[in-house]
């Protein structure tokens, strides 16, 4: 005959098991967060990439109107008639920019900080048009948006000092068009994102 000896059950088993589960279920936790935080990081990244992509294409815009030989006047001399939703592209390439006259107290508060900028901003020679052009796109057969989501909006001044022209074919030719010119040029995305950048023309002046 065998004997069975039976032992009181103490639940050791049982304690260790749930301590298992229990570090288990922190790592998981722990992990869970770190999935979450890097799509929340991901997410981010994107949003940033897709509007610094949509303020860079109205910055394309504002660089591409000052390029051809035409409008030379329009290119050197800031016009309100020129900043305003009538200012389409031209399928001949002669296009408008809407080049902004700011005044000089408020000039090195414009180029720091365009967001901040409104219409008091502007001098009488911009007084009564847009401070932001509204993006179109380089096509002048298809009127294009940078994003359905978000507006694209962009301006330029000219740049250098005095906003003079940086370099010039011979003195005086400055009043005929002639020479380089340098411009700053401002894009955003909505009102979250701002970008700047700048390019350099040369026009052979009014006659040519």
């Amino acid at each position: 005959m065998t004997v069975i000896s039976y032992q009181k059950q103490r639940g050791a088993v049982l304690f260790i098991a749930l301590i298992m589960l229990l570090v288990l279920t922190l790592l998981a936790i722990s992990s869970m967060r770190g999935v979450t935080l890097e799509t929340r990081i991901t997410a981010n990244r994107a949003q940033e990439t897709k509007l610094i992509n949509v303020a860079d294409a109205a910055l394309r815009e504002a660089e591409f109107r000052f390029y051809g030989p035409g409008n030379i006047p329009d290119k050197l001399e800031p016009k309100a008639a020129n900043c305003n939703t009538n200012n389409t592209l031209n399928v001949n390439g002669i296009n408008k920019p809407c080049l902004l006259a700011i005044g000089d107290i408020n000039l090195l508060a414009f180029v720091n900080h365009p967001e901040q900028a409104d219409a008091d901003y502007l001098e009488a020679s911009s007084s009564g048009g847009l401070l932001w052009m509204p993006y179109r796109g380089t096509d002048a057969e298809e009127n294009t948006q940078a994003s359905a989501q978000t507006d694209a909006h962009w301006n330029s001044i000219r740049a250098g000092e005095d906003g003079n022209a940086a370099v010039n074919a011979e003195y005086g030719m400055v009043a005929e068009g002639q020479g380089t010119y340098f411009y700053m040029n401002n894009g955003k995305a909505g009102e979250v994102l701002f970008l700047q950048s700048t390019n350099a023309n040369i026009y052979l002046g009014i006659n040519n």
